[in-house]
């Protein structure tokens, strides 16, 4: 069944990124193969300009930049993407996500310890070639969702993220409604350049958080008025659920809200840590928002596990 019929869809998140390190090509093959409907891919540039896939826009914390570059570091202590040729980020090894690298106390505790060595940093146009040519080579039809990261702090360096973004996509095939992708970002006004400076046609979301700073767009107003720019809104699933509730899960009234207007709502993140008190494992979260709660897509580090989920569920509620 192609991804856009699956509810809800299933996002990696950052790839396979419970069990590899994150937006690794090695990751986004473990999912595309697990059955994932859309992979993820955080989008920051290099200083020569080149679109790289990396969540951050420091290098320090997974990967070994201040062992190949101690002197690169800026007055505050980080390593930043920006501040490195693409050539010199291709030198850099990628690392797994820990809470303390040297324990294996960690957020991903399904990781496999001793993987570090094999793993680098792709660009954008090398991971969504990489993808499409995983397409065609199983025959399924694999969605992409990049992010916009940090857009006004790129400016600041003279670099135009969506602009350069957009081309990317145009030259890979992705600038219609109907192409298999969503681009999304946290900044309001960089998803109104995407259509009214840009004039995008692809599909765009709009990520919130608890911050107060959303607070006028999670009204009925500020949600009728983002049906305008945007297909849905991503927002975290603890927003999604009823906290005066505390016996049967239940939605909250933003759930609803979002589904009055016609938005598309795609939660994130789910993982096995940091489960909510009313859940006792990662399946049995997965469960409500494939039945209780109102959602078209989840992000999950575990596209397997939200796979098995979504097939073993009766009925679906939106």
């Amino acid at each position: 069944m192609p991804a856009e019929n699956l509810k809800p869809k299933i996002i990696a998140h950052r790839g396979a990124s419970g069990y590899l390190p994150e937006h690794t090509l090695e990751s986004k093959l473990v999912a595309h193969w697990q059955g994932a409907d859309y992979l993820e891919q955080d989008v920051v540039a290099t200083r020569d300009g080149e679109l790289v896939v990396f969540h951050d826009i420091h290098l320090d914390p997974i990967t070994d930049v201040a062992n190949l570059y101690p002197d690169r570091r800026r007055e505050d202590g980080r390593y930043y993407v920006v501040d490195f040729q693409l050539p010199e980020i291709r030198e850099l090894t990628v690392r797994q996500r820990y809470n303390n690298p040297d324990e294996l106390d960690d957020i991903y505790l399904e990781k496999i310890p001793g993987l570090d060595k094999h793993f680098s940093i792709s660009t954008l146009v090398e991971e969504i070639e990489f993808i499409q040519e995983l397409n065609r080579f199983t025959g399924r039809n694999v969605g992409i969702y990049p992010e916009i990261k940090n857009p006004v702090w790129h400016r600041e360096h003279d670099i135009d993220l969506s602009e350069r973004l957009l081309n990317a996509l145009a030259i890979t095939g992705y600038d219609h409604a109907t192409d298999l992708i969503f681009v999304q970002c946290f900044d309001r006004n960089e998803i109104r350049r995407l259509r009214e400076e840009f004039a995008t046609q692809v599909n765009v979301i709009q990520l919130v958080s608890d911050d107060q700073e959303y607070a006028d767009l999670l009204t009925p107003n500020g949600l009728a008025e983002l049906t305008e720019l945007v297909q849905g809104l991503g927002c975290s699933y603890t927003q999604l659920i009823d906290s005066r509730s505390d016996k049967a899960i239940r939605p909250a009234p933003l759930a609803d809200q979002i589904m009055a207007v016609g938005l598309e709502l795609h939660p994130y993140t789910f993982r096995r840590q940091n489960l909510p008190p009313y859940v006792k494992s990662l399946e049995a979260l997965l469960e409500v928002f494939c039945s209780v709660i109102p959602v078209d897509a989840v992000f999950c580090d575990y596209p397997d596990v939200a796979v098995r989920v979504r097939a073993s569920v009766d009925g679906w509620r939106r």
